[in-house]
């Protein structure tokens, strides 16, 4: 049979995972990219903070793609402190993960996973006419450039798609010089601060691309809060100078964890925001040629819950599966259409959800997970029911099937926490708000 050829534009993680995992199975593949290895190391700002969680690392170590698993830092859990207003810390969740978490400077992924790939690399700037051309060369063209203008020539589905604008501000920093540890937390943690009235805040463990171990911070001001400061930044220096701010402000018990940091590089550091949406799989070019989507062009994730890079890659080895499925068959807008619909209803709805729920306020299943692991802490020999509910919390961020629809339904939450706590539902929700009014009264 002929070796089927098959273009990927785009050179971001989703996109180069992709075309090593067609490469695997000895497909003839191109690589599009707006950039060379040494401009992504050198020359570009990293479009994300793209954590990843063992479904996915577990796709990069089978390409064989795993090359920081001994030298990044090793995220082992969740730290996470919900204020429902200013300043009280109302409750602590303290999550360990079963496998470690990891994120890598997508700059420096992207460099040596260009330079270890052993199919066609073709530099360009992709544009609308270029891509037909693709399309009329290839037997599949798949557009995985990110939010770019290309991701336009994808329709919004609005059926899937809950929001129509930008739901947070977002504002990323890559620091050095910030100590890889928390009081209270026995494990390196990603540290979660949500603050009910203004937005949240999340310092990730990274391992940046010329400093090693470092911190990946993420702000996300609710619209004209008071967390929304970032907007006008000039440089990433005076964006660093507003964080500083925005923790003395309001999250103080940070601040001097936070004073030494300084910026990572010049390049490390976005201001923006994201509307999320679901595209329609299919992009009719003027030829009538059809190009498929990937990725952040398929589905825009605000990444609240760092489920873009995550989903992006859980849907790259669908596709790939599904493409070595189609033996010699025609990839057509039917099975463009039915590929992506089989993805999107066994994993990305799931992962869409537990995203929307984060920019929501929260709803009383959630509430009741929160006060039911009061008294996680993490520790190694901690196997109590407050801290296997928090475990599981964590563990719905790697696969959000798990654990997402019972943060909607509060008879299914009861019943998730009655059988991870082994006693009554009722009994973990009384001790728990026992324990909240402790903490309340006790820390006045």
């Amino acid at each position: 049979m002929r070796v089927r050829k098959i273009a990927i534009v785009g050179s971001g993680i989703v996109g180069l995972i992709a075309a090593h995992a067609l490469r695997r199975h000895r497909y003839d593949v191109t690589l599009y990219s707006d950039r060379t290895p040494d401009q992504w190391l050198h020359e570009s700002r990293p479009t994300g903070t793209a954590a990843r969680f063992e479904m996915a690392l577990s796709y990069e170590r089978e390409l064989g793609l795993n090359h920081w698993d001994a030298v990044a830092p090793r995220g082992e859990g969740v730290f996470l402190t919900f204020c429902p207003k200013l300043h009280n810390q109302l409750i602590r969740l303290i999550g360990r993960s079963a496998r470690p978490f990891q994120a890598v400077d997508l700059r420096l992924q992207c460099h040596r996973w260009m330079n270890d790939f052993d199919g066609r690399i073709v530099i360009e700037n992709v544009s609308v006419a270029r891509l037909d051309e693709i399309a009329r060369d290839h037997d599949l063209t798949i557009v995985a450039a990110g939010r770019a203008d290309l991701c336009k020539l994808f329709p919004r589905d609005d059926a899937r798609s809950t929001y129509t604008e930008p739901q947070r501000k977002l504002a990323m920093i890559i620091t050095t010089g910030g100590a890889m540890s928390f009081d209270r937390c026995p494990f390196t943690p990603v540290k979660f601060e949500f603050l009910g009235t203004d937005g949240e805040a999340f310092f990730v463990p990274y391992f940046h691309k010329d400093h090693a171990p470092a911190w990946n911070i993420l702000f996300e001001p609710k619209p004209g809060s008071r967390m929304d400061r970032f907007t006008n930044a000039k440089s990433g220096d005076e964006a660093l100078s507003i964080a500083k701010q925005v923790v003395h402000e309001l999250f103080p018990w940070d601040e001097e964890w936070m004073r030494p940091m300084r910026l990572a590089d010049p390049n490390g550091w976005l201001t923006g925001s994201v509307t999320p949406a679901v595209r329609k799989p299919v992009a009719t070019l003027s030829s009538g040629r059809i190009a498929m989507s990937l990725g952040d062009t398929a589905i825009s994730y605000d990444p609240i819950a760092a489920q873009g890079a995550n989903s992006g890659v859980k849907q790259a080895r669908h596709v790939v599966e599904q493409i070595v499925a189609r033996g010699g068959e025609p990839f057509d807008a039917q099975w463009m259409t039915s590929t992506f619909d089989a993805y999107f209803d066994e994993h990305a709805r799931f992962a869409a959800d537990f995203t929307n729920l984060f920019l929501e306020p929260i709803p009383p299943p959630a509430k009741e997970l929160l006060i039911a692991q009061f008294g996680s802490d993490g520790r190694a020999n901690n196997d109590s029911g407050p801290q296997r509910i928090a475990d599981a919390f964590f563990a719905n961020f790697n696969d959000p099937r798990a654990l997402t629809g019972a943060l909607h339904d509060m008879p299914r939450m009861r019943q998730f926490i009655a059988r991870t706590t082994d006693r009554p539902w009722i009994a973990s929700a009384i001790r728990g708000r026992a324990a909240v009014i402790r903490n309340q009264l006790f820390s006045r």
